[in-house]
């Protein structure tokens, strides 16, 4: 007997769009790829009808510039009703899903879609053809605004050249690795290997953008076309952001699903969605290579929804670093050779989307759900720099006997970080924690670390010395070495 209550949650409409136009002009702008995912999800739904009754559309903001996507995709698909919503970078994707779900369940509303998409290769064909895109931006603003409500990395990372998310996962990545006692060349392999498993999958993903088995020494080893981009990564460790892809998830309650006519065959249930919205900066925490936010908020996931890790039949962590695959899957118990780590084959292959890859990968998974009756799967998300956690539980069975649950766990989190304090200004001896090499197009630029001055202090600091790059990207590990640190930079202390 079904245990599905009329204000269960259902995700009953799944869209996704790729495009991939050599010439810009040819191309459609963001704002049509999520309105045809919209469009998308309704046809697949089996009720367009659905459409016009859309009461809340969530969009997490992408490169482009609108004022309102929600706003505009609504008046598209008639939607007149819907309130519109834009989340902000910083804001996990998760808890648009998850807030979706909730008010659903929580009987204020009866349908939802969860949309966002870019076409940032539309913006390379257009910069390659020296051309300006004009888009209209719109001038109207959303019903609603989601803001993250800190800022997501310490001044002193800024101050040392932690501009672009990579080096700041890269340090956590080299804090992972000495954590576990790999060699830097065992575990540079050990990522390679990873990642060439994926792309296996991408290939095998119809979605995904780069539909070609890749070897593990051609992602390991710069080249070319791979360049080293922040030591240990290339660019086939790291998020494809230049693709064009939209998707979109239709949320109704299950009477409403029953009252359109809606095939249970399209059904896919949420059992749980967890956050954690406490930020650590990656400098500040009591470990680097740890995540304590992941831990508790997977666990709360999997325990709301009565399974344990080695029930899970299908899996999507987070690609957009290695170090998010390797801190998820060991915060929640799920060993790191199982080969089956993600349904899209990852950020590199797959796409990522800005902003957006969660929704990509929930949309594959409800599609896999689907055919494989009873099947229980994990998405998992993650926002700034490793800052917030988010993880979604799904099934297609109706039969758990679960409600759904949204749980917030940053206060929890909170109470149990005990966080360190960053000297901005600090001079003397230190031992490094993580670091990695910055690299420019063409050679090394500069080498940052994160070193602890004693158990309660830290400080980052930064060197150009060509002699300083080369010797931290060699076999041998830095984590635990000393170093001088004086007026925001360091030196080695041996060669």
């Amino acid at each position: 007997m079904s245990k599905v209550g009329p204000n269960t949650p259902v995700l009953v409409g799944i869209g996704v769009v790729n495009q991939r136009q050599g010439d810009h002009r040819a191309a459609k702008e963001p704002l049509v790829l999520m309105t045809d995912a919209v469009g998308a999800a309704a046809v697949d739904s089996g009720a367009q009808a659905i459409l016009p009754e859309l009461e809340r559309i969530y969009v997490p903001k992408g490169r482009w510039q609108y004022t309102n996507p929600a706003g505009a995709i609504a008046a598209l698909v008639g939607a007149d009703r819907a309130v519109s919503v834009l989340a902000h970078i910083g804001v996990l994707q998760q808890t648009l899903i998850g807030d979706a779900c909730r008010r659903i369940a929580e009987g204020e509303i009866s349908v939802a879609a969860v949309v966002g998409g870019e076409a940032s290769y539309r913006i390379l064909r257009a910069r390659i053809a020296a051309a300006v895109l004009d888009d209209d931006a719109g001038v109207d603003e959303p019903d609603e605004i989601m803001k993250p409500h800190d800022p997501m990395q310490n001044p002193s990372e800024r101050a040392a050249g932690l501009a672009e998310a990579v080096g700041s996962y890269a340090i956590v990545e080299s804090a992972y690795r000495a954590a576990h006692g790999w060699s830097v060349d065992e575990h540079r392999d050990r990522l390679a290997a990873l990642y060439a498993s994926f792309s296996r999958i991408a290939a095998d993903n119809p979605y995904a953008w780069r539909r070609e088995t890749i070897a593990a020494e051609s992602i390991r080893n710069p080249s070319a076309k791979n360049a080293m981009l922040a030591f240990p990564y290339t660019k086939l460790h790291v998020s494809s952001w230049n693709v064009d892809q939209a998707a979109a998830l239709i949320f109704c309650s299950a009477a409403r699903a029953g009252a359109l006519g809606i095939s249970k065959d399209k059904w896919v249930l949420p059992l749980a969605s967890t956050e954690s919205n406490f930020m650590m900066d990656v400098s500040v925490r009591p470990s680097v290579a740890e995540v304590p936010g992941a831990q508790i908020a997977g666990r709360a996931a999997l325990n709301a929804a009565g399974v344990t890790a080695d029930r899970l039949d299908l899996l999507d962590l987070y690609t957009c670093f290695p170090v998010a695959v390797e801190t998820y899957a060991e915060a929640i118990g799920i060993p790191l050779d199982r080969p089956d780590l993600t349904v899209t084959g990852g950020m590199p292959f797959a796409g990522g989307p800005l902003n957006n890859y969660v929704l990509q990968a929930t949309a594959r998974m409800g599609q896999m759900l689907r055919a494989k009756a009873g099947a229980v799967g994990l998405v998992t998300s993650v926002s700034g720099l490793l800052t917030k956690q988010g993880f979604g539980v799904w099934t297609s069975s109706r039969d758990l006997g679960r409600p759904f649950q949204f749980i917030d766990v940053s206060a929890e989190v909170k109470s149990k970080a005990k966080v360190k304090k960053v000297v901005p200004d600090y001079a003397g001896l230190a031992r490094v924690a993580g670091y990695t090499v910055l690299h420019r197009p063409s050679q090394p630029d500069r080498a940052i670390v994160v070193v602890d001055i004693d158990e309660a202090h830290r400080a980052v600091a930064w060197s150009e010395d060509p002699r300083v790059a080369a010797a931290m990207e060699g076999a041998d590990e830095f984590v635990g070495r000393e170093v001088s640190v004086s007026g925001g930079r360091f030196g080695l202390t041996e060669y």
